[in-house]
């Protein structure tokens, strides 16, 4: 299983507390997911995907949630707890390819 580093995001309106991370990526290696194919990787052990926490240089495992009536959406978690580190990274940009 592979570990990608995650350092962009891409929500509908990227300010929006309210809205669900449409897509995750590299900013660096120019690649992008969408959050379907991140959940079928991370359900089936095919991709790791992780942040770095900036003020402790933390690796922060990204996660499935599942809510009843609610699709599932990626949030991440560290020391067994989730965080909004994954709502901390900047916008993916036009150069990050989808893949996958």
């Amino acid at each position: 299983m592979a570990a990608k580093h995650v350092t962009c995001i891409n929500k509908p309106h990227h300010q929006s507390p309210h809205e669900h991370i449409t897509h995750i990526g590299n900013l660096a290696e120019k690649w992008r997911v969408s959050r379907e194919t991140a959940v079928y990787e991370i359900d089936r052990n095919i991709n790791q995907y992780f942040t770095i926490e900036r003020s402790t240089n933390k690796v922060c495992y990204v996660g499935v949630v599942r809510e009843p009536g609610k699709a599932p959406y990626l949030r991440t978690h560290a020391d067994g707890k989730y965080n909004d580190n994954l709502l901390a990274q900047p916008e993916c940009d036009g150069s990050c390819q989808i893949i996958g």
